[in-house]
């Protein structure tokens, strides 16, 4: 929930970067050229509303859940089975960097699909007709899939790793220290 609620407050700067980062890419006819954030943000509230400011917030913000719940299950299920397999006398440290590491690929194969269409949803224009390529999330997900199909939704994946990965290995044995040092999920030795 914290991260969905984080996405959708974030999503007008997730919006102006996936913009911006786009332009790049795009023939000159069709860029936005935003100056900056700013400029991003007053050009996108004048010539879209500011609605528009929040397009692509629900695929953010299930990419967001998709992320956490991959990261955290896959390293607590993962230690858990490094713990039990490796016996009392094996390091912690070794069994949660092993675990943080086996957690950082399933973070990026479970929530790069979502970064995928959040993406789209955030990068498109209307077309000559005024349209909008994607009508909504569905829509988007149909149109991608017939026109990439099932692997499209992982295009990629390696570059998206080494992007989420080092996040979430950081993440994982940082809320570990955080939780030796101030005893959380520990129990009392009588």
């Amino acid at each position: 929930m914290a991260g969905s609620l984080g996405s959708f407050v974030g999503n007008p700067c997730d919006l102006a970067l996936v913009r911006m980062q786009a332009d790049t890419s795009l023939p000159e006819a069709e860029r936005r050229n935003y100056k900056n954030v700013m400029d991003a943000f007053t050009r996108i509230v004048s010539e879209e509303g500011v609605t528009a400011l929040w397009r692509g917030a629900v695929p953010t913000m299930m990419r967001a859940s998709a992320l956490n719940v991959s990261m955290l299950v896959s390293y607590e299920t993962a230690k858990d089975m490094a713990t039990k397999a490796m016996g009392p006398g094996a390091s912690s440290f070794q069994i949660q960097f092993g675990s943080s590491m086996i957690a950082a690929v399933a973070t990026a194969v479970g929530s790069l699909p979502f970064d995928n269409i959040k993406t789209k949803m955030q990068k498109q224009k209307a077309g000559a007709d005024g349209k909008m390529p994607y009508a909504s999330v569905a829509d988007c997900i149909t149109k991608s899939m017939a026109k990439e199909g099932v692997a499209g939704f992982w295009a990629g994946l390696p570059t998206y790793y080494f992007r989420v990965g080092p996040h979430a290995i950081i993440t994982l044995l940082a809320a570990e220290k955080y939780r030796t040092l101030f005893g959380i999920g520990q129990t009392k030795k009588n």
